[in-house]
């Protein structure tokens, strides 16, 4: 079969691949979730394999602890968070008055120092940008809280889940050496070369890049909550976990924040403060915890990060929020093997 067929039906593949993927991700979330657990998971369960512990109790022991744990940090959490859900709610006619009061000397001025067909072309442009801001946004985030709304399902959070990263942790290396015995022969070697640095980019975001998200709400949500910030704690943890969004998630967690502040204080320096902690926060994440945690492991660029999340959002929810990342990695992985071979062919370097 000449290399023509052989794309030809490479890429055929992958478009079906996409096509199912699609079509099922209603119901692919706690598959998604379960497999994720198992990957992150599985070098606990190797370390326990060495001591000499069995594979099922080694997963069985793991699988309990981690869900025992998560279990009981939401149990804990679930009555705080939902009060200052409350509270926060209460706030947003405030923030409301407030911003209106802050708006009216800039509209003023507006109003004196611009035309009235200016000012109505301001106005015209400005609602038709709002509009179309809030209707894109509205649906992103639509999309990814319907998908998320199964992972919070009953049965995906306590059957589905954890019995698919049971099963996956288990039965790991199984499945890796009965997918390794189907691979072609002839390139065997360099299908492995690939896997192995797909999975030193995975592994090394995903685990270094939790390990920020932990810090990051740690600190923010025990800093606000010790200024006095209402809904500290929740806008703190939330800050965190979407600091893996480079750039825009520090961003979100700045202007919530700010903008929660800028309702309840009535001192400049309060505001101040609230947001200093955001900012040592982010300065901590970009010259400390993601060098020394994350490296360049993924080896793709922010902007290319965030273009594969809101790609995956909009096409598959919150199941593709979390493949995002990792089908960026892996398609990042591939494309710097492709153009490795291209150099070292003629077809670069114009060798007959």
């Amino acid at each position: 079969m000449s290399n023509d067929k052989k794309t030809i039906i490479w890429l055929a593949g992958l478009v079906v691949f996409i096509i199912v993927l699609h079509a099922l991700s209603g119901i692919l979330l706690p598959f998604v979730a379960g497999m994720a657990i198992a990957y992150f998971l599985d070098p606990m369960a190797d370390k326990l394999e060495k001591w000499g512990t069995s594979r099922t109790l080694a997963t069985t022991l793991i699988v309990a602890g981690f869900f025992a744990v998560t279990g009981g940090i939401l149990v804990l959490l679930f009555p705080l968070l939902q009060s200052q859900i409350v509270g926060l709610a209460s706030l947003i006619p405030e923030f409301i008055e407030k911003a209106r009061d802050y708006a009216a000397p800039l509209l003023e001025r507006l109003q004196t120092d611009l035309a009235p067909d200016a000012l109505e072309r301001l106005k015209s442009a400005a609602g038709s940008y709002a509009g179309a801001a809030i209707t894109w946004f509205s649906g992103v985030v639509g999309d990814i809280w319907k998908g998320g709304l199964a992972f919070f399902n009953l049965l995906s959070l306590i059957i589905i889940t954890p019995v698919v990263a049971f099963y996956l942790l288990r039965d790991y290396d199984l499945i890796v050496k009965w997918v390794d015995g189907y691979l072609p022969r002839a390139a065997q070697a360099t299908i492995h070369e690939q896997v192995r640095a797909i999975d030193a980019a995975i592994a090394g975001f995903l685990r270094g890049q939790a390990c920020v998200c932990f810090v990051l709400a740690t600190w923010y949500g025990a800093a606000l909550t010790v200024v006095g910030l209402e809904s500290g704690l929740l806008v703190g943890l939330g800050a965190g976990a979407i600091s893996f969004i480079p750039y825009i998630g520090a961003a979100i967690g700045l202007f919530v924040g700010v903008s929660i502040a800028l309702a309840q204080f009535p001192e400049w320096m309060q505001i101040g403060v609230v947001a200093l902690i955001f900012i040592i926060g982010q300065t901590a994440e970009s010259y400390i915890l993601t060098p020394r945690l994350v490296g360049g492991r993924i080896g793709l660029h922010p902007v290319w990060i965030i273009f594969a999340l809101l790609a995956g959002g909009a096409l598959l929810g919150f199941t593709g929020v979390l493949l995002a990342v990792p089908m960026a990695a892996i398609i990042g992985v591939l494309l710097r093997f492709g153009l490795k071979r291209y150099r070292a062919s003629s077809l670069y370097s114009g060798d007959t």
